[in-house]
């Protein structure tokens, strides 16, 4: 089957909120490459705590996929749509998908955040995440390295060590690691639905 050999890029597939880690396994069963970013948290039950993953991108999965062949993708059960503008889906960056594996592979604490788009991008020096680069907040408990998926409008953020980095630049200039990211911009997370990328779907995969 070409599509097991074939490098497709990677595409942004909407699920039932809850259900992507099921459609990831059945996708993965029929062949596709998946990719569910997850994190760990810790949640109190009544009796007890438990670690449980929990989607970095709720609603939403990776898939690599042939544009022309989605039918498949959508008549999988949980899947809902396919991220595109009209009625072309649009692949996701693969160096931003590869930014957040190496992320989840680091195993370092990573949280969903607001969608950043200007701030002040810095380089990785050092550590599991060396080589990346990202935008630098500093909160009170440290720094934080923020990455997007530019289509979806959604970000994460990892915590990192400020000997990772020597320095945090915009533009043309260059500001200490203790400098503030006073031109920051945050965008409240956008419902599901962007005006600029909007699903892709068919009547098969209606009323699943």
């Amino acid at each position: 089957m070409g599509m097991r050999n074939q490098q497709w890029p990677w595409f942004a597939i909407l699920a039932r909120t809850g259900r992507e880690r099921n459609a990831t396994l059945l996708l993965e069963n029929a062949g596709y490459e998946c990719y569910l970013p997850v994190s760990k948290f810790i949640r109190r039950w009544s009796d007890r705590l438990k670690e449980v993953d929990v989607p970095l991108f709720p609603g939403y999965l990776f898939c690599r996929m042939n544009p022309h062949n989605r039918l498949p993708v959508l008549m999988t059960p949980g899947v809902i749509q396919i991220v595109g503008v009209g009625k072309t889906p649009i692949p996701v960056e693969e160096q931003e998908i590869a930014a957040i594996q190496r992320v989840g592979k680091s195993g370092l604490p990573t949280m969903p955040w607001p969608y950043l788009e200007v701030g002040h991008v810095v380089r990785i020096e050092d550590g599991p995440l060396h080589g990346l680069t990202g935008i630098v907040l500093k909160i009170k408990s440290g720094l934080k390295l923020v990455l997007s998926v530019s289509l979806l409008q959604r970000s994460v953020a990892v915590e990192i060590e400020r000997r990772w980095i020597s320095s945090v630049h915009d533009g043309a200039r260059t500001f200490p690691v203790d400098a503030q990211p006073d031109r920051t911009k945050s965008i409240p997370i956008p419902q599901i639905h962007l005006d600029t990328a909007r699903g892709l779907t068919g009547e098969s995969a209606e009323g699943r």
